[in-house]
């Protein structure tokens, strides 16, 4: 996402099995110029090669087309996660045949949503935000789709609930997490997400590449610092394979070892 030092964990990230490229913008204190991706709703709404991208491999559900355009109501709908990214993420949790998945990082719960209509009926997805008031929204939406029985909301902080799923005996147990929350926590939670995953379980990390600043963090910046040493980090973590992808605002999949 673009929006940062939200406090919410509620941010949201974005883009697809079609990898794109899009644009060059100037970011940074001293405004270089560098290769830029976003996501369809934000920032790059016309673009012909997105769009092109959208016309010809977008699936959306229709309930999951409702929740989108609801969203897009809302001044903070850039943090959503982009329709593209969460069909890519659809996809890779009905791969590995997903049951149990956890969200880290709710907003509107359109990719709540989207995980849940991936998983079998008696699969479930842990919702982790403290944010009331955005989650809310979507769950009407949830139960139009016939799947709020595989949502479990928990709103507080999302470290909190990964201590608690730890702590009743689910590590191991889990087979998806999605990371798009607020970012100096970048590292817990994937440390305690890992202890959840089983193996071969997959951990997918969102907005990777922060707008193209993690290329230059000022050291002033706590998210984007907390990002670029996640990226370092996993990069040398012998615990997990993984592939850092140029898609929305950077995707990076862990598959635990």
């Amino acid at each position: 996402m673009f929006l940062r030092n939200v406090s919410r964990e509620a941010l949201v990230g974005s883009v697809t099995l079609g990898v794109v490229f899009v644009a060059g913008y100037f970011v940074g204190k001293k405004k270089s110029s560098i290769m830029s991706i976003s996501k369809s709703h934000s920032g790059w709404k016309d673009n012909p090669l997105l769009q092109y991208v959208l016309n010809h491999s977008m699936r959306e559900h229709p309930v999951l087309k409702k929740l989108n355009q609801r969203t897009m109501e809302e001044s903070m709908n850039a943090m959503m996660v982009a329709c593209e990214e969460a069909q890519f993420l659809a996809n890779l949790a009905k791969l590995i045949q997903a049951k149990k998945a956890i969200e880290i990082g709710v907003y509107t719960g359109y990719n709540t949503l989207n995980m849940a209509l991936a998983l079998p009926e008696d699969g479930v997805v842990v919702a982790c935000d403290i944010s009331e008031e955005y989650a809310s929204i979507g769950k009407p939406f949830w139960k139009e789709a016939g799947v709020e029985h595989k949502i479990d909301l928990r709103i507080q902080p999302a470290s909190k609930t990964l201590d608690d799923l730890l702590s009743s005996g689910q590590a191991g147990t889990f087979d998806f997490v999605f990371i798009d929350a607020d970012k100096v926590s970048y590292d817990c939670y994937y440390e305690k997400s890992l202890q959840l995953l089983r193996k071969g379980g997959i951990i997918a990390v969102d907005n990777v590449l922060w707008g193209g600043l993690v290329l230059n963090p000022s050291p002033d910046d706590a998210d984007t610092v907390a990002i670029d040493k996640l990226n370092k980090k996993l990069h040398r973590d012998t615990r997990i394979n993984l592939s850092m992808l140029t898609v929305g605002d950077g995707l990076t999949l862990a598959i635990k070892l």
